[in-house]
């Protein structure tokens, strides 16, 4: 017994120790009692411990709760930059592709509408020397193409085959200076000369009749008299009328209906000779006449 006493005297001494105040607890615990002045003094030396530890355990996760969300939120919005990314390059592709069929539909349009076997082509390089003022197509000798040819698109006239190899051409745009088209006022069918200006700007309207009924605006189109272009083609606007006070001719200048700076895909018109009703080639005859006469 003894023994057994000696042996386990620590852990008895132990449970002695803790029975001794539970018990107290539970003796007077139910009992309210009013905190007296040793209770008062270490609540109030406690409570504002207790209160900024509070404070800092709370600020600690707060503080590791947002890095974590912060963390989340960011990798959310790279994964929306890279997705973002992605939907715009398939916008521009898409774009790109709406105004390939727009330009295609276009030369599409024309050709049903207009007998001759048109060729399709591409603009694959422009000159830089801009001497003269040309571009080079992906269509040669041998897909049909022949110097001389005109090259349009859906909107207008574009200028003339002047170079031929088997799988390029080169075409002089209408506004190189050496560009010369038979056209005509729409409205009143009276007839002129669009002489290129150079440099991608407008052209000259030439040989307009100081009598001839020109108005700002007017609707400028192939005369069909000039052997390349067929007649009633869109050249482009008249501005800038200017009725001389003296002299055979008025001045004029046109706002060419194709912008040669941006051309992406052509047609190019098979090499025939409109041939002019009489009357257009004895008017022909006389404006050759008197261009001859004029200053």
């Amino acid at each position: 017994m003894f023994a057994l006493l000696k042996r386990y005297r620590e852990l008895i001494v132990v449970s002695a120790l803790l029975l001794v105040p539970f018990g107290l607890f539970l003796a007077h615990g139910t009992v309210p009692r009013e905190p007296n002045f040793v209770d008062r003094t270490v609540l109030a030396i406690t409570a504002p411990l207790e209160r900024a530890l509070g404070f800092c355990v709370d600020s600690v996760v707060a503080g590791w709760k947002g890095y974590v969300d912060l963390r989340g939120v960011r990798e959310k919005n790279q994964a929306l930059v890279r997705e973002n990314a992605e939907l715009l390059d398939k916008v521009r592709a898409l774009t790109e592709a709406e105004l390939e069929n727009q330009r295609l539909r276009g030369l599409l349009d024309y050709a049903q509408t207009h007998e001759g076997r048109e060729i399709a082509a591409r603009v694959i390089g422009v000159n830089p020397a801009g001497t003269p003022l040309s571009i080079r197509l992906d269509r040669g000798s041998d897909d049909g193409v022949e110097k001389g040819a005109a090259v349009i698109t859906h909107a207008g006239i574009v200028g003339q085959v002047i170079r031929v190899t088997g799988r390029t051409c080169d075409v002089m745009l209408l506004t190189d200076p050496n560009s010369h088209t038979a056209v005509m006022v729409q409205r009143t069918r009276s007839r002129a000369t669009a002489t290129g200006a150079g440099g991608g700007q407008n052209l000259i309207l030439e040989y307009v009749r100081r009598t001839d009924d020109l108005k700002e605006g007017d609707t400028i189109v192939t005369a069909g008299t000039d052997g390349v272009f067929p007649p009633g083609l869109l050249v482009g606007k008249a501005i800038d009328v200017v009725k001389k006070s003296a002299g055979m001719f008025q001045s004029a200048e046109v706002v060419p209906a194709v912008d040669t700076t941006r051309l992406e895909d052509v047609l190019i018109l098979p090499l025939v000779h409109w041939e002019a009703p009489a009357e257009t080639a004895a008017v022909t005859a006389r404006d050759g006449g008197a261009r001859e006469a004029g200053p």
